[in-house]
């Protein structure tokens, strides 16, 4: 059924439409903030002259990029999961990555509470870490390596990392300002030089799940069927899964725990184009690009000129969506 909706989808149209909206959101996030600024002085920043070319260049530009990324990075990662495990209500958080994460940025504050410029570094590395624990628990047993054994294994490890960030925040509450600001997630203080060591690595991932789009396309079939059609499911399981950390982590390590993107654009992307990856993508990269752009300018300018992080915004639209979804399963099974 989903598949031949995504045949009658005009996908030029749908494209189109979708960079359309995109290029306005993020115009809109350089010309729009918590200061006021006139759109021809806006230009003029642009352009490098004016007074207020620091804060347009060096301020908004590169956190207009950097939601751009993120969302794009955590997007693509939440639709790459939810095909491996056949499970949509997976997500990078659901397989520990953003728990490794946030106990690695936790042991960071409370042991180096000076090393700030380590704090994305160790981010990235926490998130690899936990995906290398949970993909070495998943395949050291066979039996142990399908679609429910890779998410219970993510939730225990989740879980894990989870009780040493409660036991070090109890340990050490001085730390605690420090690691809820990277736990919340935004885009706030995002520059340049934290945003250019990614861009590269996140557009390269992207595109690589696109030219495996078609064989992940055939795990809809179940894993007997895509077998027999040439797949080795399960290292093509374990390669998307080292993707998704890879985007996740990336994006996590200038950005901080954004979270419920990787579970809420999948499903808008399907509920527009069906179910066919070499078109979920795509999509699915310009949709969360747009979500976290969008999100981050409501974080700038409601409680102007105070700022409410980007994350905030997302957890209270992801929180009743993720609800809803679990309602709209549960009233699936019984139907």
């Amino acid at each position: 059924m989903a598949t031949n909706k995504s045949s009658k989808v005009n996908v030029p149209i749908l494209f189109s439409f979708s960079i359309l909206i995109f290029i306005s959101v993020f115009a809109a996030s350089i010309f729009i903030g918590s200061v006021h600024i006139s759109f021809w002085d806006v230009i003029d920043g642009l352009m490098g002259k004016g007074d207020n070319a620091v804060i347009i260049r060096s301020l908004r530009v590169p956190r207009a990029i950097g939601s751009v990324i993120c969302g794009a990075a955590l997007a693509t990662a939440g639709l790459l999961l939810q095909s491996a495990t056949s499970n949509e209500l997976c997500a990078p958080n659901i397989i520990g990555i953003n728990s490794g994460a946030g106990f690695a940025v936790m042991v960071l504050t409370c042991f180096f509470p000076n090393a700030h410029y380590m704090l994305s570094p160790i981010s990235f590395i926490g998130a690899l870490c936990a995906t290398a624990i949970v993909m070495g628990i998943s395949v050291s047993n066979k039996n142990t390596f399908t679609r429910s054994g890779i998410v219970l294994s993510g939730v225990a490890v989740s879980a894990f990392f989870s009780a040493g960030v409660s036991f070090l925040s109890l340990r050490f509450p001085d730390a605690l300002p420090s690691y809820t600001a990277f736990s919340v997630g935004g885009l706030s203080g995002v520059y340049f030089e934290d945003i250019l060591p990614v861009i590269a690595p996140i557009l390269i991932l992207i595109l690589f799940s696109f030219l495996i789009s078609q064989k992940l396309n055939l795990l809809y079939l179940g894993d007997e069927s895509a077998m027999s059609l040439g797949v080795n499911t399960k290292r093509l399981r374990v390669i998307v899964i080292i993707i998704a950390a890879a985007l996740s982590a990336l994006s996590v390590s200038f950005a901080g725990l954004i979270g419920f993107v990787g579970l809420i654009v999948p499903h808008i992307s399907r509920r527009i184009a069906g179910h066919d990856n070499r078109i979920l993508i795509p999509l699915s990269a310009l949709i969360g690009g747009t979500l976290v752009t969008l999100a981050d300018i409501l974080g700038r300018v409601v409680f102007a000129p105070g700022e409410i992080p980007c994350g905030i915004f997302l957890s209270a639209l992801g929180a009743p969506f993720f609800l809803f979804l679990l309602i709209s399963r549960r009233g699936g099974s019984r139907t």
